[in-house]
């Protein structure tokens, strides 16, 4: 996918060429969304923990909602 934009857009992501969002995937790091969102994203779990065991565990269907519900 190529990206289209200046990077301006939702949280830095950006768009593909037929025009998705880029999103997440379950395998990223905690350490990784610490970068992005803060090294108080988390607090409490390993840094080594996938973002899809954080939602589970956290019953939190997207990041985007755990976002919400945590800041």
């Amino acid at each position: 996918m190529k990206p289209m934009g200046n990077g301006s857009n939702l949280d830095g992501r950006l768009r593909s060429a037929n025009g998705e969002i880029d999103r997440k995937h379950g395998n990223t790091l905690v350490r990784t969304l610490r970068a992005t969102y803060g090294e108080d994203f988390a607090e409490g779990n390993r840094a080594d923990m996938k973002l899809s065991t954080l939602l589970r565990g956290s019953g939190t269907p997207s990041l985007s909602r755990y976002l919400k519900r945590n800041r």
